[in-house]
């Protein structure tokens, strides 16, 4: 498969190494992405309607390359004839179509395809990926495990790169990646929930598990993220990369909350590669206490 670079090429042939503030390219179903974090484009409201131009300062703020879109549940003609897509630099972003909505492996398979003939036609290279969703009920809006893989065992075989959206379970992460997933996406607490990491336990294992073989194998936690510390927690856990929608698109300021989800992407990373020191249940001085002024003695 040729590699694809949305960021800039090394120049004269140089390996890509990144600075120390810097996170490493990312490789993902062919492409290298210099952003770790993947960014969403629903809920931008004024009024109760899309606010196209707040989406795209928001985008533009996170530092992202590859941007979401909900095919099925996205309306991209609004009432005023406004097409979400001409609000995005097809340039710039590679769109990756998701299954949002979907409640059966038959309408994600549907949505799937109805992203790919959209992007094909539009010669985005988002065209033949697809994060796949397949939701249990509308009230939890958490992922449906046999939907899932059924649905991840379809798609692959019609040749999709499927980034699987997933429960925080160990189990079923491993059944995704065997099934094909190019990523398993492991959800950090309910859609929207605002949550952050709720089970930093059961991402570690999956991290392990998923990397034991291979460790370049890509695991993005995926949904529940509420604030910027969330982002850093997921990184610092050893995730590959962030995606998220409400956190920004939700907050007061959305452009200023996309900021500081993008800072906070790299200082996971980079705290994570420094390493924390280890938890102690009483103090430790940072200066040694040797040759200090000795206590005064009352005269």
């Amino acid at each position: 498969m040729q590699t694809e670079t949305r960021g800039q090429p090394a120049r004269g042939g140089e390996a890509m190494r990144p600075r120390a503030t810097e996170t490493p390219v990312l490789e993902l179903a062919g492409f290298r992405l210099r952003s770790r974090l993947f960014v969403g484009t629903g809920k931008y409201l004024r009024d109760g309607e899309p606010d196209y131009e707040l989406m795209r300062a928001a985008l533009d703020a996170s530092g992202c390359e590859v941007v979401t879109v909900a095919v099925r549940r996205e309306r991209l003609i609004d009432r005023q004839g406004r097409s979400l897509l001409d609000f995005l630099d097809l340039k710039r972003y590679t769109i990756l179509p998701n299954t949002a909505g979907c409640f059966s492996a038959e309408d994600a398979v549907r949505s799937a395809r109805l992203g790919r003939e959209l992007l094909e036609g539009m010669d985005n290279p988002g065209a033949r990926w697809v994060k796949l969703e397949v939701l249990a009920d509308k009230r939890t809006l958490l992922p449906d495990p046999f939907g899932t893989l059924a649905a991840l065992e379809a798609l692959v075989k019609e040749g999709f790169v499927v980034l699987a959206y997933s429960n925080d379970d160990p189990v079923l992460a491993r059944r995704l990646k065997n099934a094909g997933a190019a990523s398993v996406m492991p959800l950090g607490s309910p859609i929207g929930s605002g949550q952050g990491v709720l089970n930093p336990c059961n991402i570690r294992i999956i991290l392990e598990d998923l990397k034991a073989d291979d460790p370049q194998y890509p695991v993005i936690v995926d949904a529940g993220v509420g604030t910027a510390s969330d982002v850093t927690i997921a990184m610092e856990l050893g995730a590959d990369g962030v995606l998220l929608n409400t956190g920004i698109a939700s907050a007061r300021d959305p452009v200023a909350m996309a900021h500081a989800m993008r800072h906070a992407l790299e200082a996971g990373w980079l705290a994570r590669g420094a390493g924390r020191i280890p938890r102690k249940l009483y103090a430790s001085a940072s200066s040694p206490l040797e040759g200090v002024i000795a206590p005064s003695r009352p005269v």
